[in-house]
C-alpha cells in the first residue's frame, strides 16, 4: 500500500500478541506488526467504518 498516512498500532492490540497495524485514509490498511512484509488487507475507509460499527454493536 502506497499510503500518504503513516501506520500505528491498533489501540486493542497488546504488547505479547495479536499486533496488528492500521493505516487510515482514502483506502484503510490492516497488517500483521510482526509480519509487516508478507501481506496487508486494503479496504475503502466506508467498508472499514462499517466493520468497526458492525463488531461494536454486537
Amino acid at each position: 500500500m502506497t499510503s500518504e498516512t503513516p501506520w500505528h498500532k491498533s489501540s486493542y492490540s497488546n504488547a505479547a500478541e495479536n499486533c496488528v497495524e492500521i493505516s487510515e485514509g482514502p483506502t484503510t490498511g490492516v497488517r500483521d506488526t510482526r509480519h509487516r512484509d508478507l501481506a496487508e488487507l486494503s479496504v475503502p475507509a466506508s467498508e472499514w467504518t462499517a466493520l468497526l460499527s458492525t463488531l461494536r454493536t454486537n
